[in-house]
Parts: C-alpha cells; structure tokens; sequence
C-alpha cells in the first residue's frame, strides 16, 4: 500500500498541472510552480503584462521561464519506471497513469479513461461516453452478432443429423444389399 501512494506521489509531481501529462521540457516560474513550457505558452498566450501563475494565481512580474532539468529527469524515470497504478475501487479496475477510476470510454481510442485522462491532451478532442453506456452498447452489438451465429449453429446441427442419417440408410441399404454369407461371417468374427 505504502509503495503505491510513493508511486502515485512520483506520478503526480511528474504530471502538468495545466496538461495533466507527464511534463514536456518543464520549466519554473517565480512562484516556484512548473509547468511545460508549451503549456504556460498557451495559458499565456501573446501578452507581455499581467501573468499569473495558473496553479496558486500568484501574480508574476516578469515572463522568465526557468528550465526545470532536474523535474525534467524526474519525469524521465517516472516514464522508464513503468510505476503500477494505485488502489482503485474495489471490484474496478484503476487508471494506471492517476489512479482513478475508469469511468469513461474514448470511443476512438477504445479504451476505458478516467476523468482525469478525459481532460488530458490525449482525449481532450475524442467523445467519450460513460463506460456503463459502452458497455450496453458492446452487449447490444454482441446480441446482436450471436442471433445469426445461434441460427447458423442450428442448421448446421441440423446439417450434420441429416446427414447422420443418410450415413445410417447408406449403411443399412449397403447390409441388405451384401450376400447372405458375408454378413454370416461378419457376425461370426464378433462373436
């Protein structure tokens, strides 16, 4: 459990607050909160005054990104680590990048997400759907495809009595048609 919230706390002090990716070329700003240096460009667009830091609202005076290395190795062990996701809801299966519950369904990645990953870059374009509803919708779909399927195995049960007993009638009809002594003899050698 204590390795987990250690993984979990290594995750988080890897991932953008702003992204909620893994930090891309992190940087840090006056207040001391890092950000991708990408990101804080966006949030901050083209405007020479007025900055405030996007996590604690800190106004800052001067446009001076510092580059993060030592965050930005961090992130890169993070990465190579492969950390195992944290406790999720018993019975459910966890997002193993913020260790939430998947609740969602990215219906173009198709894949399960959790909230967190829905407002990521990542899936932040794609539609997602409760995970509940796509799994009603898969059920439907599999219903669906199993109609068919269960009228197919039918005839092809079907099929294979008829053609049993053409076998059976073939066999019998080969029998009667036999001389009389071979069937004597066959009849001897089992006994």
């Amino acid at each position: 459990m204590a390795a987990r919230d250690l993984a979990g706390s290594f995750q988080d002090e890897a991932t953008c607050p702003i992204c909620l990716e893994y930090f891309t070329d992190p940087v840090s700003i006056e207040c001391g909160h890092n950000f991708c240096r990408a990101c804080l460009s966006l949030c901050w667009g083209e405007s020479e005054t007025n900055f405030s830091c996007p996590q604690c609202r800190e106004t800052i005076l001067q446009r001076h990104l510092r580059p993060n290395r030592q965050l930005g190795n961090l992130v890169e062990l993070v990465k190579r680590l492969r950390l195992p996701a944290g406790p999720a809801p018993e019975g459910q299966p966890g997002c193993e990048r913020h260790q939430e519950a998947l609740k969602l369904f990215c219906q173009e990645d198709q894949a399960p997400i959790c909230v967190i990953c829905r407002e990521s870059r990542e899936h932040r374009a794609h539609s997602a759907v409760p995970i509940e509803e796509a799994a009603q919708e898969y059920k439907e779909k599999l219903q669906g495809a199993l109609g068919p399927l269960r009228k197919q195995l039918e005839e092809a049960r079907a099929l294979t009595s008829k053609e049993k007993e053409k076998i059976r009638e073939w066999q019998v009809g080969v029998w009667v048609s036999l001389p009389e002594p071979f069937p004597r003899q066959r009849s001897q050698k089992a006994m």
